[in-house]
């Protein structure tokens, strides 16, 4: 096999691939719709109230933190639905290890640890076993909310972390929850990899090309494998936060929390075929997802209009994702 260098620099592949200004101009427009009726009407849709930016701003990050890594996964050419069960695994290993004396750090890292564990898991069975991603993940989905039920039952954990750190995980700054900055923080340092390293170039370059990527001697395993280890440490940190957040964990939540994930990343413009997006992409997708289930709330509307949109999303980016590689063939 013939060693090569990637023909163009992780920057250029990035800007090249795709431009996240159409979707950014989308959420500016329903911010902008949002933020008038809310002034507008204050009783009625209470938009711009600080109760909900405060809502608001605590709880996009346990969506986005999520996307995150399913994104830098879905540009690398693969997806893991199990987000949602390593999300309950991890936050509930913290909190029964903190509820039996654990030390608020040591069941944090313990929790982080599972995270990379479950990832590295789904890696395995998708590519040592070489089981599609879309099916292994399936399967450890069952697995690991089995697993959680086993080791640690059924009802419900507390979660309230007290001591001089845990304000890292619980504070805020006025309307600004710690968790949004942790959110900002993680995003910042996954632009600089996905544009910037060299590492977010061989996410493209596998998802998008295969064969090239082996053809220039790229380890297409060991970089596939990188990156589910990343979804499942961003999952569990999902779930820690959320955790903190409301003093508690269940077994049985973040069943839909994959399908969330992935709605985001294609509402974001992460391609369903690999090789295409932007983490700026996923931020304002998650983001998107979210403002769009907190206008139907303030509007009093059923909760399944949310499902039926996720749905129709995911359907319609798929639909104009095939739509333009086909005129790109022609």
């Amino acid at each position: 096999m013939i060693k090569g260098r990637l023909s163009l620099s992780p920057s250029t592949q990035y800007k090249l691939k795709y431009s996240s200004f159409d979707i950014l101009i989308i959420f500016i427009f329903i911010q902008v719709i949002s933020v008038a009726f809310g002034l507008i009407f204050p009783e009625k849709f209470p938009f711009t109230s600080n109760i909900n930016i405060s809502t608001a701003l605590e709880a996009l990050p346990l969506i986005g933190i999520v996307a995150l890594g399913v994104g830098i996964l879905m540009i690398s050419g693969e997806f893991d639905l199990s987000v949602g069960a390593n999300f309950v695994f991890s936050s509930m290993t913290m909190a029964v290890l903190y509820s039996n004396g654990w030390p608020l750090w040591t069941s944090i890292l313990a929790a982080l640890i599972s995270g990379l564990i479950l990832g590295s898991l789904n890696g395995i069975a998708t590519l040592w076993l070489r089981i599609p991603s879309f099916i292994a993940t399936l399967g450890t989905t069952g697995i690991y909310f089995a697993g959680t039920l086993f080791f640690y039952g059924a009802a419900a954990e507390p979660f309230e972390p007290i001591g001089n750190y845990s304000f890292v995980i619980t504070g805020s700054f006025g309307v600004f929850s710690v968790e949004f900055f942790w959110m900002l923080i993680l995003f910042l340092l996954g632009w600089v990899m996905l544009q910037h390293r060299p590492l977010g170039g061989k996410f493209m370059a596998v998802g998008g090309n295969l064969q090239s990527s082996i053809s220039i001697g790229i380890n297409v395993r060991k970089t596939k494998m990188i990156a589910f280890v990343m979804c499942g440490l961003l999952a569990s940190i999902s779930g820690i936060l959320a955790a903190a957040r409301v003093n508690n964990v269940s077994p049985g939540g973040a069943s839909d929390l994959a399908l969330q994930a992935i709605a985001a990343c294609v509402i974001g413009g992460i391609s369903l075929f690999g090789g295409r997006g932007s983490i700026l992409g996923i931020f304002i997708g998650a983001s998107l997802l979210y403002w769009i289930q907190d206008v139907l709330l303030l509007l009093g509307a059923p909760g399944f209009y949310l499902s039926a949109f996720i749905g129709v999303m995911i359907i319609s980016a798929a639909y104009f994702y095939r739509f333009t590689r086909e005129r790109k063939i022609k």
